[in-house]
């Protein structure tokens, strides 16, 4: 099964069949998460502590504690799920050994970005009976796609108009965006359909809309509008880790044009408070 096609990633989660490791790695933690929590829901049915064992990592790490977990029967019956978090290439003698073991137990190991030479990666991406799922941000289309089915799970639907605008003013925090979904799920309603003056109405305000508000200003040398701006992002959820990605993003956005402009072409706009692009950048 090795390294799963974007395509196939929901109906995998749906039935795992009879995979014995998942790797869920990538930039999108939130989506890690959720995708993690899919299959505990698939696989457990529930918080069953007979027939599922979160692990720390140090403690995953420790001589045969991995393979003891693996090789568990559960008291109550049907299939364990063994749940490591944050793991790194450091276990990945200890996933090595509990797969060459006895057990019918789901192994899910929820990582951070992995690079293509990453122990784990080059550990489980061989293996017929292991799944790895890369977790990064979505985008357009396929951000889009995932709000429209986060809706559906809550019973709402929505124009595509609405999906657009949602899918690009919304961010991509997983976490923030699941919080964004519940609140227009209450607002339309259970069988509504939200339009795009809805979700202007209720998602208008939110953190990203701040956030970007922060990072106009901030370029724009107006100190005081990027400091309100931005308190505002964080009281609305906005993480951190966030405002430095969006932060990246709108400086690489305004590095993008070759300078000087041609002659005639359009005007030199006002740069405040920060420095002019390079002819070569």
């Amino acid at each position: 099964m090795a390294k799963l096609d974007p395509r196939r990633v929901a109906a995998f989660l749906a039935d795992p069949g009879a995979t014995r490791a998942v790797l869920l790695h990538g930039d999108d933690a939130g989506l890690i998460q959720e995708r993690a929590e899919a299959l505990v829901a698939r696989v457990v049915g529930g918080n069953d502590p007979f027939r599922l064992a979160e692990l720390a990592r140090e403690a995953a790490a420790r001589p045969g504690a991995l393979a003891g977990e693996m090789a568990a029967l559960a008291m109550t019956g049907g299939r364990r799920l063994v749940r490591v978090r944050d793991a790194t290439d450091a276990l990945a003698g200890a996933v090595k050994e509990a797969l060459a073991g006895p057990g019918e137990a789901l192994l899910v190991l929820e990582a951070g970005e992995l690079t293509a030479r990453a122990k784990l990666r080059a550990l489980l991406e061989p293996m017929g009976s292991a799944a790895v799922i890369p977790c990064y941000r979505e985008r357009g289309a396929e951000l889009a796609g995932s709000i429209a089915r986060l809706l559906q799970e809550q019973g709402v639907s929505a124009e595509p108009a609405a999906l657009d605008w949602l899918a690009s003013r919304l961010g991509e925090d997983r976490m923030l965006l699941r919080r964004e979904v519940e609140k227009l799920a209450l607002y339309a309603g259970q069988g509504g359909r939200l339009s795009e003056e809805d979700v202007l109405a209720c998602a208008g305000e939110g953190s990203t809309l701040d956030l970007d508000e922060a990072l106009v200003a901030a370029t724009a040398g107006e100190i005081p509008v990027a400091d309100r701006a931005l308190e505002a992002a964080f009281s609305e959820g906005a993480s951190p880790i966030m405002v430095l990605r969006a932060a990246l993003r709108h400086v690489q956005r305004l590095h993008r044009p070759r300078w000087p402009w041609p002659a005639g072409s359009r005007p030199m706009p006002r740069w405040r408070g920060c420095a002019r692009p390079s002819s070569s950048a």
